[in-house]
């Protein structure tokens, strides 16, 4: 079967090497100033009137965790699979967030780097839609994965030695 050159670098798993360290980098950057400012962070989530108020607090101290976590999971391509799930559905949640917050008219921040952030709009949108792509490209993608290369977790059976179970 013969690919075209584009077919074979979309599929390719050095795409999505760079593009896993791309996400992953970029939600790594986009969590130090929520976690350091998460009172900021929590206003700015309260501005887009979706969320119930109870949750607010919770949601601004756990969420840039889970963007720290799977950032950093995608850069060093340990359960990278799992972390561009994770980092997906982020994505669709922020941009379902800004979508609504647009229709409304709302003038308000992304919240999504610092306190100030850009305001929501179809720029914002759009890069959220790419990077939910990358992530989609990574997910289906990524072979080159960091600690099976080095024998660190590997399955029984499978290369380290251990007789097959049948």
């Amino acid at each position: 079967m013969n690919r075209t050159l584009a077919g074979r670098v979309l599929t390719s798993e050095y795409l999505a090497l760079v593009l896993r360290i791309y996400v992953g980098y970029f939600f790594l950057y986009a969590s130090v100033s929520k976690i350091t400012h998460p009172a900021q962070f929590a206003d700015a989530v309260a501005n887009y009137r979706i969320i119930p108020y109870f949750f607010l607090n919770f949601g601004a101290v756990v969420l840039p965790w889970i963007e720290l976590v799977s950032g950093l999971f995608l850069i060093i391509g340990f359960k990278s699979r799992a972390s561009a799930v994770i980092i997906g559905l982020m994505l669709i949640m922020f941009d379902v967030m800004i979508l609504i917050n647009m229709y409304r008219g709302a003038p308000i921040t992304c919240g999504c780097y610092d306190t100030v952030g850009e305001p929501i709009g179809w720029k914002k949108a759009g890069e959220n839609a790419m990077m939910l792509l990358f992530a989609f490209q990574v997910y289906r993608y990524d072979k080159l994965m960091l600690f099976t290369r080095w024998g660190l977790f590997r399955s029984a059976g499978k290369g380290t030695g251990a007789p097959a179970t049948s």
